[in-house]
């Protein structure tokens, strides 16, 4: 295994239980009723607490989008063709994708990683390139990567959240592009949740139902055929996973280690949150919930993570859409926390 993997793991480390405590305690003094703001008062205190800081703010916001083709398409499991995936790519380099939109409004930078897409890009100052390989493998007939490129793929994640704590990002946020992948996540999801693959697959960019009938024979298929370990996320990712799950692994666990809190967007996010889950479980505390995908094993995620998602808005695009708008809750929650007056500086008498 890559030794940045097992390093990181060593460095994650859980949240301060006293600093919770300090931030609740201000959180109490603020002139307003005991926790009359709710969930907002939880995410002030798991921000600050996650960051190691009692007096942290958000000043940088960064949504790190991993991109990625998947060999399984060739099973016809999507509405779309995979030339979407790179034209996708430059619709982000273009700001011409909601995902764009989104970060714009909330004045966040958007990296566009290239770790695995079936196309080759000339330099731009929005994208990287981590290329492992032009897309995986069609699973049905082999497994999607060798374990070495899953163990690149997770440490590509890594490397980039190391990236970002060097350049001052405050919170993470998580996001991915790439035709096929709600395939793979679903099969994770059946994999690390131990449900049936018809209980976990959803129609991904709106296929039909003779097509999804399809992509749960294929998911069934693959897994029977592979056997992926389900106490070895290496052996899953290697087996049925995605170059851009894989990334999104790493980038929470590179974050947890830098003390870093990660938003995690929708169904694909939350497959490479499992992953990470199961590599070192502390890593949930540095993880909040965005929204609920409509596919249905996303429930999984959440269970796991313990935290109910943020927003229920039907969504199932991707690209980091949903945990930018979680980012507006959490970005109040913190400025609350930091700019409202205390009963005592405020003059305003406290409760009997």
């Amino acid at each position: 295994m890559s030794e940045i993997i097992p390093q990181t793991l060593e460095k994650i480390e859980p949240v301060s239980s006293a600093l919770q405590k300090k931030a609740q305690s201000r959180l109490d003094s603020l002139t307003k009723p005991l926790g009359s703001l709710g969930k907002l008062e939880e995410l002030a205190k798991r921000y600050v607490s996650i960051r190691n800081n009692e007096l942290a703010s958000i000043k940088k916001i960064s949504t790190v989008v991993f991109v990625a083709d998947h060999g399984v398409t060739e099973e016809g499991i999507s509405a779309y063709p995979s030339e979407v995936t790179p034209q996708m790519v430059f619709n982000f380099l273009n700001q011409g994708a909601a995902v764009n939109v989104l970060a714009n409004h909330i004045n966040a930078e958007v990296t566009i990683v290239d770790i695995g897409v079936k196309f080759n890009f000339k330099d731009h100052p929005d994208l990287l390139h981590r290329k492992i390989s032009a897309g995986t493998k069609n699973f049905t007939r082999e497994p999607s990567m060798t374990r070495s490129q899953a163990e690149l793929a997770i440490s590509t994640g890594i490397q980039i959240a190391e990236e970002s704590a060097k350049n001052g990002v405050d919170i993470l946020t998580t996001g991915e592009m790439g035709i096929g992948n709600t395939t793979s996540s679903s099969a994770i999801y059946s994999i690390l949740g131990n449900t049936p693959v018809e209980a976990v697959t959803g129609r991904g960019t709106g296929i039909d139902d003779l097509t999804l009938q399809k992509k749960i024979s294929v998911i069934t298929k693959a897994i029977q055929l592979h056997q992926p370990d389900a106490d070895d996320p290496m052996d899953i990712l290697a087996k049925v996973g995605g170059f851009e799950i894989g990334g999104i692994a790493g980038l929470i666990l590179g974050a947890a280690a830098k003390k870093i809190p990660v938003v995690a967007d929708g169904f694909i996010s939350g497959a490479g949150a499992l992953l990470a889950f199961k590599m070192n479980p502390t890593v949930k505390d540095f993880v909040f919930p965005s929204h609920r995908s409509s596919e249905p094993g996303h429930k999984i995620f959440f269970d796991q993570l313990g935290y109910p998602p943020l927003l229920d808005l039907n969504m199932r695009l991707g690209e980091g859409t949903g945990a930018l708008l979680a980012v507006n809750l959490i970005e109040s929650a913190v400025k609350i926390y930091n700019e409202m007056a205390t009963f005592q500086s405020a003059g305003v008498s406290t409760q009997k």
